[in-house]
């Protein structure tokens, strides 16, 4: 994330709107001159991976039963989805309702304000890494080939007259294969390997030719997976609310489609921060930061839970504040918020001299 960094003495005389969660770089009220910065608020992403699955049946689909006892095969190709899992998690946003001012003058106001690239505080006298990380380079593991079944065939099966006495040929060659992983595994076999990693290799060798002459019977699913993400703005709880639908054979549908199973949401408040009631007289002075409150979120499908978790939210919180005493000439106050809750992460005073 990009950070814009505003000091005392570079600000300038120019304002710029806070619309569309831009930053006030600069902001001269008369003689004053500061920083307008936004706290956040909570958003609930959800997160949902799915695959889509491409079945091709094998050869033999109608003979796995006979010869390799797997039910259910079917002989008819498919496409259908998978759900894989569902997450969520709190993420912040500006709130255009808890917008602030810091002015820069009267030695009251602490010289240098760290903000997020959409105007959110970050932290104040902190030191700064000017180091720019490099992105580590992902590893995208090679693409396994998937072996021909017919390069491990026998002549013997391949000039079989019949579909089914090829199918019948190739069960014992799976059958065969077995047998020898289980001697090499027993140390029974007729030529032990060496070594480890010779045993390793050949065990890897049989069991590449099984997989591949199984799936003549049992047929091939090809998975891509897919990564769906949600976001919702809570402003009270929430029961029960149809966060998004699922189908087996579209995947992920609008809410309104019922094509697809409802995923529900509910969001209760933990009630952990005891919230005053607002009679008028709170003095609004100093730095604000959020006090987050607690919720329990959970999401279901039917009566599968497919996902439980207690997660800050700042709409079930409070707004307190740093007393302006506290960043005053005599000492260097330092504090680091959490960008995401707009909460206190730590805050140290130094003596100046």
């Amino acid at each position: 994330m990009k950070r814009l960094i505003i000091t005392a003495g570079l600000l300038s005389a120019t304002v710029i709107g806070f619309a569309q969660t831009e930053v006030v770089a600069g902001v001269m009220r008369g003689k004053d001159y500061g920083v307008t910065y936004a706290l956040p608020k909570t958003q609930i992403e959800v997160e949902v991976k799915v695959n889509k699955v491409n079945f091709t049946p094998g050869e033999f689909s109608k003979y796995a039963d006979r010869y390799l006892r797997l039910s259910n095969v079917s002989s008819d190709p498919e496409e259908y989805w998978e759900l894989v899992s569902v997450k969520a998690r709190p993420v912040g946003i500006p709130d255009s309702e808890n917008v602030y001012f810091v002015k820069m003058k009267d030695k009251t106001v602490a010289p240098l304000v760290e903000l997020t690239e959409d105007g959110i505080i970050k932290s104040i006298n902190m030191p700064l890494d000017n180091k720019k990380s490099i992105p580590a380079t992902p590893v995208v593991p090679a693409l396994k080939k998937s072996s021909n079944p017919r390069d491990y065939l026998t002549e013997e099966i391949l000039m079989a007259n019949s579909t089914a006495k090829m199918a019948e040929l190739v069960a014992k060659e799976i059958y065969s294969i077995r047998e020898s992983k289980n001697a090499l595994v027993r140390g029974q076999a007729d030529f032990m390997p060496k070594d480890g990693a010779q045993l390793k290799l050949m065990l890897d060798n049989l069991e590449e030719q099984e997989r591949a002459m199984t799936e003549m019977f049992s047929g091939v699913r090809n998975k891509e997976e897919k990564t769906y993400t949600i976001r919702l703005t809570p402003n009270k709880e929430i029961n029960n609310e149809v966060a998004f639908r699922f189908s087996k054979k579209l995947g992920i549908v609008a809410n309104n489609d019922l094509a697809g199973e409802p995923v529900y949401i509910s969001l209760k408040d933990l009630k952990t921060i005891n919230i005053p009631q607002d009679d008028g007289k709170k003095k609004v002075e100093g730095i604000a930061y959020n006090v987050p409150g607690k919720a329990l979120i959970v999401l279901r499908e039917g009566k599968n839970t497919l996902f439980e978790e207690e997660v800050p939210v700042t709409q079930f919180g409070t707004v307190e504040y740093l007393a302006p005493v506290m960043f005053n000439k005599n000492t260097v106050t330092k504090v680091l918020f959490n960008p995401t809750t707009g909460g206190l992460v730590k805050v140290e005073r130094e003596e100046t001299k």
